[in-house]
């Protein structure tokens, strides 16, 4: 399986903690190998989540300064010679290693932040033809198996012949989010989606509580059409992609974010991020090891 993470924002709303440190590093906790609260930046989580869930080639879609995550994942044999002499240092990192064996990256430069669907554009070389994940990185999906719930929805899409399927979840006040419609059915083994009708961005009056997250199971289908949604000088959204699919007869499904266990926690703001360092660390003093 193929995936996308995106990671060129610029993270404003998080300034001055993120001049010269990107908010997809800031770190969140997981219980580490020897079950103890362990560090690592939001993105780290991201991929453990798209492996979790069976990707093994990934695009990262990174802006002009992509050093700072192409270090982080790349193998560094002196860096491991230089703290040889203090191995429990590296437990941590010899794990993640172990994790990535057999997973591939492809490095994808969005020069400019100009939306998240322009970032998902820029990956269409590496997608080809074939299916794929996409998460953003600046949010993470907690569940109590790593990557089940991303695996399930692109099984769902596949068994129900739609185009897009993404994750929802309820929200008290939808006019921060961008908002689904649609009929509520029950696909089995405690997993409900909508059959979409249609989406907005931020209305005023919402017509449902539904909220997208930035989670989704995509067919090609989606590149040319965000091609031609994209204008010049404008930020390009996926949920214009989502719509065009929809006006032109495609099936567009959204599978809704299960009860206990599972949870949505962005890092675009200072609160957001505070309340995801704070269950992180609960799960992480609690849960069990880490494989």
């Amino acid at each position: 399986m193929k995936a996308v993470i995106t990671l060129a924002g610029e993270g404003t709303r998080l300034l001055p903690a993120t001049r010269g440190l990107r908010k997809e590093m800031l770190p969140l906790f997981y219980r580490g190998v020897q079950g103890t609260a362990v560090l690592a930046p939001v993105v780290h989580h991201v991929v453990r989540t798209l492996v979790g869930a069976g990707a093994r080639e990934m695009a990262l879609v990174v802006g002009p300064d992509q050093g700072w995550v192409r270090r982080y994942f790349e193998p560094d044999e002196a860096f491991l010679r230089r703290h040889r002499s203090h191995p429990e240092r590296l437990r941590e990192t010899l794990a993640l290693e172990r994790m990535l064996r057999g997973v591939r990256f492809h490095w994808v430069v969005q020069r400019r932040p100009r939306g998240f669907g322009d970032a998902l554009l820029r990956a269409r070389g590496v997608m080809g033809k074939a299916p794929f994940l996409l998460h953003a990185a600046d949010a993470v999906l907690r569940e109590p198996h790593e990557g089940e719930l991303p695996r399930r929805m692109e099984e769902l899409r596949e068994r129900e012949g739609a185009s897009a399927v993404l994750l929802v979840r309820r929200v008290r006040d939808p006019r921060r989010y961008g908002v689904v419609e649609g009929r509520l059915t029950r696909a089995g083994g405690g997993l409900s989606f909508l059959e979409v009708r249609g989406m907005e961005e931020k209305p005023t009056r919402p017509k449902s509580p539904w909220a997208a997250t930035a989670v989704y199971a995509l067919s090609p289908e989606i590149f040319p059409l965000l091609r031609r949604e994209a204008r010049a000088g404008k930020e390009l959204e996926v949920t214009q992609g989502l719509r065009a699919l929809l006006s032109e007869g495609h099936r567009v499904l959204a599978v809704r974010l299960p009860g206990p266990g599972h949870a949505w926690l962005s890092v675009g703001s200072p609160e957001g991020y505070y309340r995801a360092l704070q269950r992180t660390f609960r799960e992480a003093s609690r849960g069990p090891a880490a494989p």
